[in-house]
């Protein structure tokens, strides 16, 4: 008996709330419609030319999915020049040396600076050699630009936990 009750009382709130079945007393029940089914889209008739694909611009014997050492620049001294430059992340007078050159993907360069008495700086740059802009630069550079805007090989290094260090 005392299942029956605590079934009945779980079961009586189950429902519509008397005002919406007040409200709904003599208007029609709405009925559903059956959707018309979908249709597959049309193919081009066969030996019709289709366009070419789109590709992006990229930098001579670069896609982007690959991050290599740059053909044609930037140097490392001009990445050490960007950070200590009008960027400021290094003082002038901070030992630097570059402990692994600049790789590019596309526009983009990862460069890795050597700081003595501290950890290695990464650098995410952009830009042709002559007119670089920093993306980031620090201990972690998977920041939120360069995991969206980045090319594949940027954000690889960048991002994927090893800095791109071999044995890292």
């Amino acid at each position: 008996m005392l299942a029956f009750s605590l079934l009945t009382v779980v079961l009586g709130g189950c429902g519509a709330p008397p005002e919406l079945e007040q409200q709904s007393a003599g208007r029609p029940t709405p009925t559903a419609t059956a959707v018309p089914p979908a249709t597959a889209s049309p193919t081009p008739p066969a030996g019709l030319p289709l366009p070419p694909p789109t590709v992006l611009p990229s930098t001579p014997g670069s896609s982007g999915a690959v991050a290599v050492a740059c053909r044609n620049g930037p140097s490392g001294e001009q990445v050490l020049r960007l950070v200590r430059g009008s960027a400021g992340v290094l003082p002038g007078d901070t030992g630097v040396r570059v402990r692994s050159a600049p790789l590019c993907a596309d526009d983009w360069q990862y460069t890795v600076l050597a700081v003595s008495g501290y950890e290695d700086l990464t650098v995410v740059s952009q830009g042709r050699p002559g007119a670089l802009r920093l993306v980031t630069a620090g201990t972690d550079v998977c920041t939120i630009e360069v995991r969206t805007a980045a090319p594949t090989g940027i954000r690889t290094l960048a991002c994927d936990g090893t800095g791109g260090l071999p044995g890292a």
